[in-house]
């Protein structure tokens, strides 16, 4: 049984690891922090998790959790940095659900998320979890950064098309609408039904820090830089993420047999048939991506949409995903979860 220790669990990706993991048939949580409800059981913070999840909150100082086989940072960016070093050297495998570890380039990191790295030795240590592309290296890794959801959304949809060559990529464009959840579970006022509910609205135009994270990972399939416009925008629904992509075609090719190849024997990545349009509520739940690609008009421009729910494939699922290759569990454990609908 893998001894499970989660640092945050109190957010919406800490209480999704809970979901998950109370039904994964070979891990179990031990410990579960959070320094402002500590003493408070699970189950009373979260109801859904009665009968399922019988531990209380712990300061980490109380966690012990260099017992834990792996522990999961469900943390904000700045927590796992200062934090991982000692749990790696008493032998505990780490997942970092933050960005701290995900960007190779520690100056370019620290200009996006504002804040000096408290370890940058670690960050070439450090294994980039998106398993449809990694998988084999992160079965052997003691450090994991976990992929942001916008990041898992665009990528998984322009991969097939940048392993080919077959796009120009100077002028790649993400288009990206995120449910409200991705905002984290905070008092704010842009977050509030009052001001979310009902609107429609882009932001970070001019600069999003998961555009490094993006270009990082695009730039390692192509093996040359790229040139991307990622544009997120905020809807008025709890959870999803629905990535509308754009390149330009530089060959004449059949787009969904291309799509097909790419992610046939792939679980978690669904290519629908030619002509659908895959929809947020489709994956809510689940981690999976969905994925339909178009050519309108036959013509050389190419369109793909993609969809997640951001909190499962975007961030807490992807996390279960990567534990189970670090601890050679088959990959589905604790995630054939059919969507929920409504």
């Amino acid at each position: 049984m893998i001894k499970v220790g989660i640092v945050g669990g109190t957010g919406y990706t800490g209480v999704e690891l809970l979901r998950l993991l109370a039904g994964h048939p070979s891990a179990r949580v031990t410990a579960v922090t959070s320094r402002k409800e500590a003493g408070m059981k699970v189950a009373d913070l979260f109801p859904s998790l009665r009968g399922r999840i019988d531990l209380a909150f712990s300061t980490p100082d109380e966690a012990r959790l260099q017992d834990c086989d792996v522990v999961f940072f469900a943390t904000p960016n700045g927590i796992a940095m200062n934090e991982a070093r000692e749990l790696l050297a008493a032998g505990v495998r780490v997942v970092d659900l933050a960005a701290d570890y995900r960007i190779q380039d520690v100056a370019e990191w620290a200009k996006w998320y504002g804040m000096e790295h408290g370890s940058p030795d670690l960050v070439a240590q450090a294994v980039y979890g998106l398993p449809e592309v990694n998988r084999e290296v992160i079965r052997g890794a003691r450090l994991v950064a976990n992929p942001g959801c916008y990041p898992t959304a665009v990528q998984l949809g322009f991969l097939p098309l940048i392993e080919a060559g077959a796009v120009d990529l100077s002028n790649l464009i993400a288009d990206c609408k995120s449910g409200v959840s991705g905002a984290g579970r905070k008092a704010e006022v842009g977050a509030l039904l009052a001001e979310a509910g009902d609107s429609f609205k882009a932001y970070g135009v001019a600069g999003h820090r998961h555009l490094p994270e993006i270009r990082q990972g695009l730039g390692r399939a192509a093996g040359q830089p790229v040139g991307l416009t990622f544009v997120p925008h905020l809807t008025p629904m709890i959870r999803g993420i629905h990535a509308t992509l754009y390149a330009r075609l530089k060959t004449d090719l059949d787009v969904q047999a291309l799509f097909e190849r790419r992610y046939e024997g792939e679980h978690f990545v669904d290519v629908l048939p030619a002509g659908s349009h895959p929809e947020t509520r489709s994956v809510r739940g689940a981690n999976v991506c969905r994925i339909a690609v178009h050519r309108p008009q036959g013509g050389d421009t190419v369109v793909v949409l993609s969809v997640i729910d951001n909190l499962v494939k975007g961030a807490a699922g992807q996390a279960v995903q990567n534990m189970n290759l670090m601890f050679a569990q088959p990959e589905r454990a604790g995630l054939d979860i059919v969507p929920l609908l409504p």
